[in-house]
């Protein structure tokens, strides 16, 4: 599949890292650098703009890497981009150590995973069937 994309970055396109990768780097596309204090978040733009095929989803994740050894994540993970929206990518980060975090132009911020998906028709009910778990939920088989 191809997706079509303009790139006003200055940066590469995002591209899979290893042949078995599943999401492509985003990179800050940023004049300054920009400085996250404890628990601060900030709208992060890429400079990238895509065109999806319909009954595709970009899904914005946050790097393994940033969250485990800084505290950076993505704030509303997944972030998803519809087929139909033509405006900048952008990454809503957080920082939720005790710690600042100074993103730089160019800095890998999170990554961006292609995923196929239908869409549903809602058909209202009166009673929904019944399962082993039923309504149980929220650690309802416990912890071990």
């Amino acid at each position: 599949m191809k997706v079509k994309i303009v790139n006003d970055s200055g940066h590469q396109l995002p591209k899979y890292e290893t042949a078995a990768s599943a999401g492509m780097d985003l990179r800050a596309s940023i004049k300054n650098d920009i400085t996250l204090k404890s628990l601060e978040r900030a709208l992060i733009p890429t400079g990238l703009y895509m065109e999806l095929p319909v009954g595709y989803e970009a899904q914005v994740r946050p790097r393994s890497g940033l969250a485990a050894k800084f505290g950076i994540t993505v704030l509303n993970t997944p972030g998803t981009i519809d087929a139909d929206y033509r405006g900048e990518i952008k990454v809503i980060l957080v920082n939720l150590s005790s710690e600042e975090f100074t993103i730089s132009n160019g800095d890998r911020i999170a990554q961006m995973i292609i995923s196929a998906h239908i869409q549903a028709q809602m058909e209202e009910v009166e009673i929904l069937s019944e399962t082993e778990r039923g309504s149980g939920g929220f650690g309802h088989t416990g912890k071990k």
